[in-house]
């Protein structure tokens, strides 16, 4: 196979092992498209070449095209039988994909022919613990660390499986081994300090920030959780830099942690809304998703959608969303700047959980309401303030999400130029083994 563009005569003959290497080195440094090329030109070159199909497999898996990423990698798993990592990447796609039991026999697969291979168990682990297969997934981490002790992951997971069954304290447990393990790991601190707050220990959870801060005095994440347990330095918004960082991190797991951990219901409350307000609404609407994330609301405003817009700060979660292909246009931008840039562009705009990391929400009620066209809608969730803080108007809560009152929303819709039609209460989600309350607002423009 000749990979050079040179036509000379002189031009060197790359064989394809070598092309093969060089299109993995530009996939690991997210030159994606130029990997791909490479691929699909060695897979002419030799249409069963396994290793090509099972690394163009991955490169599909990364562009979010989850359906294409098995179908290879299921081919490369036929020609390279004896290849573990085929298998442990088919289980990896299947699982994002929320094919569980499939990706459970993928790492089976693997582990028959690879059976040390700690990070296998701990990938097991977490599949038995989405199918609800506690014990299962128990054993599975607990052999990840008798394989791998100096392995974090499989520490963090069990702290994060007793935590979803309400053993906090056995999840703290896991936390401060795995900080033993490996101090300088963020995601043991940040565990650790959500399990304290959880359990009402909040200068605890901020001493586990500061503390984190410390090692790491620039992390975004550090700087916002200390804020929201100590008090101190509070933010309006929670940081672009918090934002991008924290779900850019956790695009691939995303929609089934919210989906099938913590009962995720924003989605299907904003549409219900919308419903009500528009009963029998065909596909006329110019839509924004306004804070749009993995698009989980995109196949649910489809059919009311003319022409589907969404907005994101995460890059990792706009290509997730770009997967669905339910949208007509992605833009990557801070919420509030980019409404801001419309005018009367819009029939509706709908943010699901996206407002609770704003404070104040009087900009972007203004923004919105200048991108709204006439008897326009905008239909949102936000958590709630408790009734006793109402007169607070809004407050930050140690999770690092901002809770909002009643009479502080419709004052604010009013104030900018909406005509309140409804401020229902709802549970957002399940965190903790509790319902996370918020309010469900929908407001025309006047």
């Amino acid at each position: 196979m000749a990979a050079n563009t040179d036509n000379s005569a002189d031009a060197p003959e790359v064989t394809i092992t070598q092309a093969l290497v060089y299109a993995i080195q530009l996939q690991q440094h997210n030159e994606l498209d130029s990997a791909e090329e490479i691929y699909r030109r060695i897979l002419e070159a030799v249409p069963e070449q396994g290793d090509a199909l099972h690394f163009l497999g991955v490169l599909q898996s990364q562009r979010g095209k989850r359906d294409a990423a098995i179908t290879l990698i299921r081919r490369a798993c036929e020609l390279i039988p004896n290849h573990a990592d085929c298998y442990i990447n088919l289980g990896n796609v299947l699982a994002d994909s929320g094919r569980l039991p499939e990706a459970a026999t993928a790492y089976h697969h693997a582990l028959a022919l690879a059976p040390e291979r700690g990070d296998v168990f701990n990938n097991l682990g977490v599949v038995f613990k989405l199918l609800g297969r506690w014990e299962e997934a128990e054993t599975s981490y607990l052999r990840a660390i008798e394989l791998e002790p100096d392995a974090t992951g499989a520490y963090n997971n069990l702290g994060l499986l007793h935590a979803s069954r309400g053993h906090i304290k056995e999840a703290v447990h896991y936390y401060c081994l795995s900080i033993d393990k490996k101090p300088d790991n963020p995601d043991s601190r940040r565990l650790l300090g959500v399990a304290y707050y959880s359990l009402g220990r909040v200068s605890e959870a901020a001493e586990v920030f500061e503390e984190w801060m410390k090692l790491e005095p620039d992390s975004p994440v550090a700087r916002h959780l200390h804020a929201a347990c100590s008090g101190d330095s509070v933010p309006d918004r929670a940081a672009d830099d918090y934002v991008e960082q924290t779900f850019d991190r956790f695009a691939d797991s995303f929609d089934s942690q919210l989906q099938g951990n913590l009962s995720y219901r924003a989605p299907e409350l904003v549409v219900d809304a919308l419903e009500r307000a528009r009963p029998g609404s065909t596909a006329n609407l110019d839509i924004l998703d306004a804070g749009c994330g993995t698009g989980l609301c995109g196949p649910l405003l489809r059919p009311y959608a003319r022409q589907l817009s969404g907005v994101d700060l995460s890059g990792g979660m706009l290509i997730k969303a770009d997967a669905r292909q339910c949208y007509d246009a992605l833009t990557k931008g801070e919420l509030t700047a980019f409404i801001a840039a419309q005018s009367r562009k819009f029939d509706l705009i709908i943010s699901a959980d996206t407002l609770v990391y704003f404070g104040p929400l009087e900009a972007v009620f203004a923004a919105s309401r200048q991108a709204l066209r006439a008897k326009g809608l905008l239909i949102f969730t936000v958590e709630q303030l408790p009734p006793e803080r109402d007169e607070t108007g809004f407050a930050i809560n140690p999770h690092g999400r901002y809770a909002h009152g009643h009479h502080y929303l419709e004052t604010t819709l009013i104030k900018t130029g909406f005509e309140l039609r409804s401020i229902d209460a709802a549970d957002l989600r399940t965190e903790g083994g509790k319902p996370v309350k918020g309010w469900v607002v929908t407001a025309q423009v006047q």
